[in-house]
């Protein structure tokens, strides 16, 4: 018998009590916090990847749209791949130059490969003929490649003679 207010109660009667101790919930918060730490790294790689690869598919998306706008319209397309200082921020223009003109012009504005802070190694010109045959500035052989890095990891992109890309991590 315990004894409250000297008035003795059994101890089949007494209150039971409910919820979890501070011990419990400190260790309940330890564990959530190990499992934290452990799963950020993996997320943030994750994230950056996700954010690399955007970034390689709006380069790869330009250099097809003006492949495929040489092929369909008849005349030369080029798309410019560059960035801001030291590659950072990089864009790409895409231009036209129709049957009679003496130079490329530009078809609408420059558009950023991604919002984040993304790397091309080095600035490119890709000029896209109507029978389908591809070209470099500065002049090179085919296969043509270029990279483009975010927080640590680089991606390959290569272009054949013909427009076909292919991405390589």
């Amino acid at each position: 018998m315990i004894r409250e207010e000297h008035v003795l109660v059994p101890l089949d009667m007494r209150p039971v009590s409910r919820g979890f101790t501070l011990t419990e919930l400190s260790v309940a918060l330890l564990i959530a916090g190990i499992t934290a730490a452990f799963a950020l790294p993996i997320v943030q790689t994750t994230v950056y990847r996700y954010q690399l690869k955007a970034a390689v598919a709006s380069a790869t998306w330009s250099i097809q749209s003006a492949r495929f706008q040489a092929l369909q319209q008849g005349y030369p397309y080029q798309v410019t791949l560059s960035g801001g200082t030291g590659g950072v921020n990089p864009s790409y223009q895409i231009a036209n130059k129709v049957i009679g003109a003496s130079s490329f012009s530009n078809v609408g504005s420059a558009v950023p490969f991604s919002g984040k802070p993304v790397v091309l190694g080095a600035t490119t010109v890709f000029q896209f003929q109507s029978n389908g045959t591809v070209a470099t500035s500065p002049t090179s052989t085919p296969p043509y490649t270029f990279t483009v890095s975010y927080k640590g990891t680089t991606e390959t992109i290569t272009v054949s003679n013909y427009g076909n890309i292919n991405v390589t991590p």
